[in-house]
């Protein structure tokens, strides 16, 4: 298994560069196609905003969005100007979270930013939630903060035994088998009521062993933090460039819920994670 085909969401964020550079270098490893789409999402104008000043407005979005599309693909069109491997570029006016979901459908891993602060990305503040859950397909959130020369080499797997850790384990495989040493830990194993087994976290690293990853397994447990803060703090202590783990989320009348999880992952990840649903 591999990765033949990414995709890489460009929006109006000031870490779109950062992202295409760790996407094209995903790209050149796995001598996979690289796809660059920006898309953002339509602006929620009050409807006395509209009333008063509707083409005023609509023209103000129509310039940001051109404006931000150019400054998009320019940042793509650097990063992969000496490329070798076959690129491309898209633009659609569509709102970003349908765009992004018909396009993954087609490609074998999303790359995608944390959300940024106040909306500054110019997609909907629950994007990154939705798309972890509905694209069908494994999303590397790079995170909006800090430099990320190695995404791959030092990775933490969190396992809880659960399905949607198998499948990002699964879908990992690829990056999971390039690495110096992957860290498989089970956190508070016996809290969450799944079965890990008579060695929680064993089973997963004899599996990965058969398919040729350098694995180590170990449990965490804490009675004062969060598994959300465990995970990070474990990924700190042992430099992790990545982070393996599972979303888990459902919609429940029409509003979307979160595991705890991930959701502390999402709005404070520190590394760039990688989530399967």
């Amino acid at each position: 298994m591999s990765y033949k085909t990414i995709l890489v969401h460009l929006d109006a964020g000031n870490r779109v560069a950062e992202r295409v550079v760790i996407a094209k270098r995903l790209a050149d490893t796995f001598d996979a196609h690289l796809t660059g789409l920006f898309a953002i999402s339509a602006p929620r104008i009050p409807s006395y905003a509209l009333a008063e000043a509707g083409p005023v407005v609509i023209e103000a979005e129509a310039r940001y969005r051109a404006e931000a599309a150019r400054a998009a693909e320019a940042a793509f069109r650097s990063a992969t100007a000496q490329s070798t491997r076959s690129s491309e570029c898209r633009t659609t006016t569509r709102d970003a979270l349908a765009a992004v979901q018909r396009s993954a459908r087609y490609a074998d891993l999303v790359v995608a930013g944390q959300p940024e602060p106040e909306g500054s990305g110019g997609v909907a503040s629950d994007f990154a939630e939705e798309i972890v859950l509905s694209a069908g397909r494994p999303v590397l959130f790079i995170p909006y903060a800090g430099q990320f020369p190695e995404v791959g080499r030092r990775v933490l797997v969190a396992w809880n035994a659960g399905r949607e850790a198998a499948r990002a384990v699964s879908d990992a495989l690829p990056l999971l088998a390039r690495a110096g040493i992957v860290n498989v830990v089970a956190f508070d194993p016996r809290k969450g009521g799944a079965d890990h087994g008579d060695i929680p976290g064993a089973d997963i690293a004899l599996l990965l062993a058969r398919h040729g990853v350098k694995v180590t397994v170990a449990q965490q447990q804490s009675e004062e933090v969060d598994v959300g803060n465990q995970i990070l703090s474990r990924a700190a202590d042992m430099q992790s460039d990545l982070i393996v783990m599972g979303a888990y989320g459902h919609s429940r009348l029409r509003e979307l819920v979160l595991g705890g999880v991930t959701r502390t992952l999402l709005d404070t990840m520190t590394v760039p994670v990688l989530m399967s649903h």
